[in-house]
């Protein structure tokens, strides 16, 4: 397979790009190292990050910028040192991280956490690389270039547009529920029923929890939970006294939801003795304050979670493959994407956006 000097791919320009304003533009990718894989993509996600990014929402973003971490694609070109683990022609997916320092005096690489490496993380879209300067690109685009540790073979029981948004949206939830003990004999609550919290109910079940309470402000999106996998619904600007009703009902709750104006203090409620409240959803704001007894009175704890590994990811992969977990996404031709990026704000989603590169389709 050839490859192209220069890619395209939708690109923001400024703080106005989330509006429907990412124009299909060419770039140039990083420099080709023997550590890289090349990846004509396939499809790629649309993931609420995207947005956040594009209108600069979490700090200054370096524009020009293509977005997209939820990729997946065929390898095209393979690095002299990473013959040994790609192959051209493989089905790989890649997700927000493209790198980490992987150093053996790095405490968070040593010890397989790398998505918290503070020497060494770059971002797949809006990380510059500090061996040549350049910065990161992603995956709305027709190919990508990344290093290879980082993108992880697809099993063959996963189709594309489900795999994709597994490379983010799935990852951010699965990470958390097995670091916390999710499964047989547990509680799980997931606040949010967007495409990250649809994935923690997804997932939740498929560990085998005993409940899955599925938390959102209002109950139209019951039905949907239910048949996910929820067993109980609670409807936060619909139930009366919901927090009273359901107190030291759930042992972990996973928050998935990026508004500041959460009720903290009320899912803090929801915890039983010694429970877990971890927060994966990112807002633009700061999180509500909370009194101390809240978290002294039954000695629960607020934690954080960032993404995961490229090693849980693999295993996330093969685990949804083997239990059937399929994700509810919606195809959206890639020409479309400024009109996709625009109702993923606007919460039209159930439950992902999922770009399809078309032509790549056509030459599978």
């Amino acid at each position: 397979m050839s490859s192209p000097e220069t890619f395209h791919g939708w690109l923001g320009h400024d703080s106005t790009s989330a509006a429907g304003n990412l124009t299909w533009s060419s770039f140039s990718p990083k420099p080709f190292n023997p550590t890289d894989i090349e990846i004509k993509v396939i499809c790629c996600g649309i993931c609420g990050s995207d947005i956040h990014t594009l209108r600069s929402g979490w700090g200054a973003t370096h524009y020009p910028i293509c977005v997209g971490h939820e990729i997946v694609g065929h390898v095209t070109r393979v690095g002299s040192s990473a013959s040994s683990t790609h192959k051209i022609g493989d089905r790989v997916g890649v997700g927000a991280q493209v790198l980490s320092c992987l150093e053996s005096d790095c405490d968070e690489c040593s010890n397989g956490q790398h998505s918290y490496c503070a020497k060494g993380f770059v971002g797949t879209y809006n990380g510059q690389y500090k061996d040549s300067g350049y910065w990161s690109m992603g995956g709305y685009a027709d190919y990508v270039r990344v290093p290879a540790a980082f993108a992880i073979k697809i099993p063959d029981g996963l189709k594309s547009e489900d795999a994709a948004p597994m490379m983010c949206g799935g990852i951010t939830v699965y990470a958390p529920l097995v670091h916390n003990g999710a499964g047989p004999g547990k509680t799980v609550g997931i606040v949010g029923l967007g495409g990250l919290g649809h994935f923690g109910v997804l997932f939740a079940k498929a560990l085998g929890c005993d409940k899955v309470v599925a938390i959102s402000r209002r109950r139209n999106k019951e039905e949907d939970a239910r048949a996910m996998g929820a067993t109980e619904y609670i409807a936060t600007s619909e139930d009366d006294k919901w927090a009273t009703k359901h107190s030291r009902t759930i042992d972990l709750i996973i928050s998935t939801v990026s508004a500041p104006d959460i009720p903290l203090s009320g899912y803090l409620r929801l915890l039983k003795t010694n429970g877990q409240f971890i927060q994966v959803g990112a807002p633009e704001d700061k999180l509500p304050a909370i009194m101390a007894f809240a978290l002294i009175a039954k000695g629960c704890k607020i934690g954080g979670s960032q993404i995961g590994s490229p090693k849980e990811i693999e295993e996330m992969l093969k685990f949804a493959a083997e239990k059937g977990v399929k994700p509810w996404v919606q195809k959206v031709p890639m020409k479309q994407a400024n009109k996709a990026v625009v109702e993923m704000e606007q919460g039209k989603a159930r439950y992902r956006f999922v770009l399809e590169n078309e032509e790549a389709q056509a030459r599978l």
